[in-house]
């Protein structure tokens, strides 16, 4: 089973990468056996100046939460979808490779991130593209929340009490008696007052018809009946029930308005499934473009942080490890024992330790570290 949480971490060189390699390798399967290691394959980007790897460090904490915040979005949004249709479709890819893979195989995309490229640039680039899928988003979303909504909403009618639900699905054309002086009403009993009804609708007004009134549906709550009546006195028949504590309904009944209802209610439920199955085919996408372009950040990350930490000429190794909750103190104590006594010029002293570590953990280790939560 793949792990959600990882560190990317970079260590300081101080013979070979193939010697640190080798006793990272030995120490982890000596001592957490159990912890996942991968290579993390950082290009050789454009260093610039000191200012300039100073001043892009205060925006790359900022700029990695909202790239990761993007792609969380992205992926609750297709579980959302996922539930509504009762379907799961496995797990999210980058190229049709699952992310874990995709994490711990990464390969730096030159052609869309040219390594020459100043940092500053690569990470606007970034943050330009995933903006853009974020307020895709939004729209894609928005479109598709107000479908659902005003299926609902319609939904909410058919389902709900007799006191508030559209009634035309009840009522029958034999049901209704309208001629230039007689109308037929609705009203809404309350079930324990069926009884209170039968025995005085004839009596609430002048010129009802006797023994007019026909049960046409029942739910837990409350029973709906015909009553029949000279128009003339419909007003008064309302305002007479109203007191006795039954509602008339107003209702016309409309064979066309009935069949245009019916035509919107099939429209919405396929344009709801259109929507959905469009939306979630575009998250698939486009996740896959933010969690790659996460990636190619993080690489920047560490590589910018540890010239930070490390200083020049660029040396380091760096690595994805996922160590298990209870393995984490043992790995942690791993990596701090491979970086020996190697200082940076530029490394924070203690009463500066809130600036060290570009992202990563609370508390400051002695090498770069921070943590990637692909779920």
């Amino acid at each position: 089973m793949a792990a959600s949480r990882y560190w990317i971490v970079s260590l300081p060189v101080q013979t070979s990468h193939s010697s640190l390699w080798s006793r990272l390798q030995e120490s982890i399967s000596k001592q957490s056996f159990d912890t996942p290691l991968y290579r993390f394959n950082v290009p050789d980007l454009r260093v610039g100046t000191l200012d300039s790897l100073l001043s892009l460090s205060d925006d790359l904490l900022k700029s990695n939460t909202f790239v990761e915040g993007v792609s969380h979005k992205i992926r609750r949004q297709v579980e959302e979808l996922e539930r509504a249709s009762g379907v799961e479709t496995g797990a999210l890819t980058v190229d049709g490779v699952p992310v874990d893979s995709y994490l711990t195989r990464f390969v730096w995309d030159d052609a869309k991130y040219p390594t020459m490229s100043p940092l500053r640039e690569i990470v606007d680039s970034i943050h330009v593209q995933v903006a853009k899928i974020e307020d895709d988003l939004k729209v894609r979303v928005a479109e598709y929340n107000n479908v659902r909504s005003q299926l609902n909403a319609i939904n909410r009618k058919q389902s709900g009490s007799l006191a508030v639900r559209d009634l035309s699905g009840l009522v029958k054309p034999e049901d209704i008696i309208t001629s230039e002086h007689l109308v037929t009403l609705l009203a809404v009993v309350p079930k324990y007052s069926q009884k209170e009804w039968l025995s005085r609708y004839e009596t609430l007004t002048q010129y009802v018809v006797p023994r007019s009134s026909k049960k046409l549906h029942e739910d837990n709550e409350y029973a709906l009946y015909t009553v029949t009546l000279f128009a003339k006195v419909a007003d008064n028949f309302k305002t007479s029930a109203r007191e006795k504590g039954f509602q008339i309904r107003d209702f016309e009944y409309s064979p066309e308005a009935q069949e245009s209802r019916n035509k919107e209610l099939e429209k919405l439920v396929q344009d709801q499934e259109t929507m959905r199955s469009s939306l979630l085919q575009w998250c698939y996408a486009s996740y896959g473009e933010v969690f790659s372009s996460w990636m190619h950040f993080c690489a920047v990350r560490v590589f910018a942080e540890s010239i930070l930490r490390y200083g020049l000429p660029p040396s380091f190794l760096a690595a994805v490890l996922a160590p298990s909750p209870k393995s984490e103190k043992k790995v942690r104590s791993i990596l701090e024992g491979l970086c020996g006594t190697l200082n940076s010029t530029y490394w924070k002293s203690d009463d500066d330790v809130g600036m060290a570590g570009l992202g990563g953990d609370a508390d400051s280790h002695p090498y770069v570290s921070f943590t990637i939560n692909i779920t």
